[in-house]
């Protein structure tokens, strides 16, 4: 990971949510579109780097059977409480994002909004095995990384990058690329990408 538990940890401890960027205090949009839409269906979900639990939360008032994971216990303990005030119920783990500890065809759904791209260039190839490992057959997965039109970085991503890193895996389903102009309020520039787990 490029970032250790202490260092994410301390964000979740220090600022108020408000000031987290990430955290939005609402669902993803384009994660409402895809449930709403059914492209995304009721099942068993992991959200990963699940954060303060608001995607999280989503998908279990929307009927999915939920495990929210993160490397900030604050993060967690955070997502927790909500989850109380929500009613609904939730996992919640603190743990790796690299090496999973589920078992193998556990869940129907994986979502990750901006998970992968704080994946050390090393740990990409286990990160990306480990997500097709526990998803079940013809299983989705939901990533969402920073796009390369923020700027030159080693995880700023092109439309082909992400196609060369994750088709040996999957098959896309669809791919967009999203910015501040559709919906989060933010200024930084993103793809989506709804894949399927493929067939080996």
């Amino acid at each position: 990971m490029c970032a250790n538990y202490a260092e994410w940890d301390e964000y979740y401890r220090k600022y108020p949510l408000s000031e987290l960027g990430w955290e939005l205090g609402k669902p993803r949009f384009l994660l409402v579109e895809f449930v709403e839409n059914g492209l995304v269906k009721k099942g068993k979900a992991l959200d990963l780097c699940c954060g303060a639990g608001t995607n999280t939360i989503y998908l279990a008032k929307n009927g999915f059977e939920v495990t929210g994971l993160d490397i900030s216990l604050t993060a967690i303990e955070i997502a927790k409480k909500k989850t109380e005030q929500a009613n609904v119920n939730i996992d919640f783990l603190v743990d790796s994002f690299v090496n999973l500890p589920f078992e193998k065809g556990t869940f129907n759904f994986v979502f990750d909004m901006g998970c992968f791209h704080h994946v050390k260039i090393e740990d990409r190839e286990a990160f990306i095995a480990g997500v097709y490992r526990v998803l079940k057959e013809d299983g989705l997965y939901m990533l969402t990384c920073f796009s390369y039109k923020n700027g030159p970085a080693w995880n700023h991503f092109t439309k082909q990058k992400i196609i060369d890193l994750f088709s040996g895996f999957f098959e896309f389903e669809l791919m967009r690329h999203v910015s501040s102009l559709e919906g989060d309020g933010v200024t930084r520039f993103f793809y989506t990408a709804l894949m399927k787990k493929k067939r080996k």
